[in-house]
C-alpha cells in the first residue's frame, strides 16, 4: 500500500514558513510539485497548461529574496493553481472553450497579482466546465477531470480540475470560481476546503464572466487554516472592478482558535431532507460536535431556500446570453471564416461553444427576450429577493447556519451527462449563498462508502470570520481520512 501523502505535504502555512526561514528552497518545493504533477496528471487531466519553467523562475526569485533577508509574502513558494478563466499575462487563458483558442491576455488578474505579490508561485492553469457552465468538469473542450478519490467518478464542477489538484497534491493550494456552487460543490466531493467568500470582498477583474452578479473568487485548500490565509491574500479593494468592496482587511486565520462558545447554529432541516443518507449523518455528526464545542445547535426551516435553483437557472443564463455576446469572431479567439460578417459569428460560435454553453445562451436570450421578460427573468429576481429575505430571518435567530454540502458524493463520470436537471440539482444546497452574495465553505467531513462527503457553513454577508471559526470546529470533529491529499485510485474502497 503507498504511504498515506498527508505526510509527505505540508499545509500552505507551514510550506510558507520553512521557505521565509530558509530551511527549504522555493525551488525545492516547486520542484517536488511539478514531479508529482508529472507522475499524475495524465490520468487526473487536472491541469489545462503547467506552467513549470514560469514557476521555477518564480522559485527562483522568491528564494532570492530570502537570501537577501526580505520577507517574500504570507505564501512564500507555495504552489498555487488557478482556475483557467481568470487571466495570467502572456499565458494562454481558455475558460476550457474552443471559442478562446490561442488567446493569450495582456494582463494579469486581480488575484493573479495579489497572489504573486504574497509570495505564491503558480504552477499552472486548471481544466474546468466551459465558461465554468457545469457541475462535473464533463464539459471542458480538453477533455474530462477525473477524481482522485475514484478514477471512475467525476470531480464535481466547474471547478473540478481545481479541486483534484489540490486533493492529489498537484498544487498545495488553488482558486477557482463560484457562480452557483463551483467552489464548494467539488471541493465536497474531492475531500478538500472551498469558499465562497462575501460577493464584492474578492476582485472579479480578469476573471472571465459567467454571470456577473453571481461570479465570485475563492480559495481551495485542504485545511481551514489555509483557505482563511489564502482568502486574507486575495481579498484586496480593487479600483478596477466597481462591485468591489472597500473594507478593513482582515486576519480570519488568527479567530481559528477562538473557539464556538455561545455561538448559534442552525442547521438547515429543508436542505437535510434531500440529501442522501451518508449526507445527512455527516451533518448531523458535525452538528453534534459543534454542541459539545459549546454552540448552541437548532435546525431551522429556511423554505425559501429551495426556490433558489429554478430562480438561478434564469437569471445566471440570462446574464451569460449577455456576456458571451462577445465572442463573435472578430476581437479575439477563434474565427471561421465566412462571406459575411453574420454568417462568421455564426459558424464562430457554432464551432466554438459547446452543447452545454449553447443550451445557456439559448435560454438566456429566451427569457430575456420581449413577451417573456416579465414572466420569466423578472419573476426569478423576485425569488432571488425571497431567497436573501429567508437568510435574513434565519440571520437573526443564528450566527450561521449548517447544510449538507452536495446532495450525494461523487457520481460516476457520465452518469447526469445527458441529463441537465438531474446535474443542475447537484447545485441545489450551494446556489442560495450566490443569491443572496453571502459567504460559505465546505469543510471534508467524513467518508460514505470510501468517498469524501462535505459539510457546509453559510454566514451573512461580511461574516467570514464567524464562519471560518465554525468552519475550524468541523474540521477538528472530521474524520482525517475524508480529506485530500491522496494517491489517485482507480476505484473506491468500499
Amino acid at each position: 500500500m503507498s504511504p498515506d501523502p498527508r505526510s509527505e505535504f505540508p499545509s500552505a502555512v507551514e510550506t510558507a514558513s520553512l521557505v521565509r526561514s530558509g530551511e527549504r528552497s522555493a525551488r525545492a518545493v516547486i520542484e517536488s510539485t511539478l514531479e508529482r504533477i508529472a507522475r499524475f496528471e495524465a490520468e487526473l487531466h487536472c491541469f489545462n497548461l503547467v506552467t513549470d519553467v514560469d514557476a521555477l523562475s518564480a522559485a527562483d526569485a522568491v528564494d532570492a529574496l530570502v537570501a537577501a533577508g526580505k520577507d517574500p509574502g504570507p505564501l512564500a513558494g507555495v504552489p498555487v493553481a488557478l482556475k483557467d478563466n481568470m487571466c495570467t499575462r502572456s499565458i494562454p487563458t481558455t475558460a476550457g472553450s474552443r471559442i478562446l483558442e490561442g488567446w493569450i491576455p495582456p494582463y494579469d488578474a486581480t488575484v493573479v497579482s495579489a497572489l504573486r505579490a504574497g509570495g505564491a508561485i503558480v504552477v499552472g492553469k486548471t481544466n474546468l466546465d466551459e465558461f465554468a457552465m457545469g457541475s462535473s468538469t464533463e464539459n471542458s473542450a480538453f477533455g474530462t477531470t477525473r477524481n482522485p478519490w475514484d478514477l471512475g467518478r467525476v470531480p464535481g464542477g466547474s471547478s473540478g480540475g481545481s479541486a483534484a489538484a489540490v486533493a492529489a497534491g498537484l498544487a498545495t493550494v488553488a482558486l477557482g470560481s463560484d457562480t452557483g456552487g463551483s467552489i464548494r460543490q467539488p471541493s465536497a466531493l474531492c475531500g478538500v476546503v472551498g469558499v465562497k467568500p462575501t460577493y464584492g470582498l474578492v476582485s472579479r477583474y480578469g476573471l472571465i464572466a459567467f454571470a456577473s452578479s453571481l461570479d465570485q473568487i475563492g480559495p481551495i485548500a485542504t485545511t481551514v487554516a489555509d483557505a482563511a490565509t489564502l482568502l486574507e491574500v486575495i481579498a484586496v479593494h480593487d479600483p478596477a472592478d466597481s462591485t468591489s468592496l472597500n473594507v478593513t482587511r482582515s486576519r480570519w486565520s488568527t479567530d481559528l482558535a477562538e473557539g464556538i462558545e455561545g455561538l448559534r447554529v442552525g442547521v438547515i432541516e429543508d436542505f437535510l431532507a434531500d440529501a442522501a443518507p451518508g449526507c445527512q449523518s455527516g451533518v448531523r455528526a458535525a452538528a453534534e460536535a459543534l454542541a459539545s464545542a459549546g454552540a448552541k445547535v437548532e435546525e431551522v426551516a429556511v423554505p425559501s431556500l429551495m426556490l433558489g435553483l429554478s430562480a438561478y437557472y434564469l437569471i445566471a443564463p440570462a446574464e451569460a446570453s449577455s456576456n458571451l455576446a462577445r465572442y463573435d469572431g472578430v476581437r479575439y479567439g477563434l474565427r471561421v471564416e465566412a462571406p459575411d460578417t453574420a454568417e462568421m459569428n455564426s459558424r464562430t460560435r457554432a464551432a466554438g461553444f459547446g452543447p452545454e454553453v449553447k443550451r445557456r445562451i439559448m435560454l438566456g436570450t429566451y427569457v430575456l427576450s420581449a413577451g417573456y421578460y416579465d414572466a420569466y427573468y423578472a419573476q426569478a429576481q423576485r425569488v432571488r429577493t425571497l431567497v436573501a429575505r429567508g437568510f435574513a430571518e434565519a440571520y437573526e435567530s443564528f450566527d450561521v447556519l449548517l447544510s449538507p454540502t452536495t446532495p450525494s458524493a461523487a457520481f460516476p463520470i457520465g452518469e447526469k451527462s445527458n441529463d441537465p436537471i438531474a446535474m443542475y440539482l447537484s447545485d441545489l444546497f450551494t446556489i442560495p449563498s450566490n443569491l443572496a452574495g453571502h459567504p460559505a465553505v465546505s469543510v471534508p467531513f467524513a467518508l460514505d462508502q470510501g468517498l469524501p462527503i462535505g459539510v457546509q457553513v453559510l454566514a451573512p454577508a461580511l461574516g467570514e470570520s464567524t464562519m471560518f471559526r465554525v468552519a475550524a470546529a468541523v474540521e477538528r470533529a472530521a474524520d482525517p481520512m475524508a480529506r485530500g491529499p491522496i494517491e489517485p485510485r482507480a476505484k473506491t474502497n468500499s
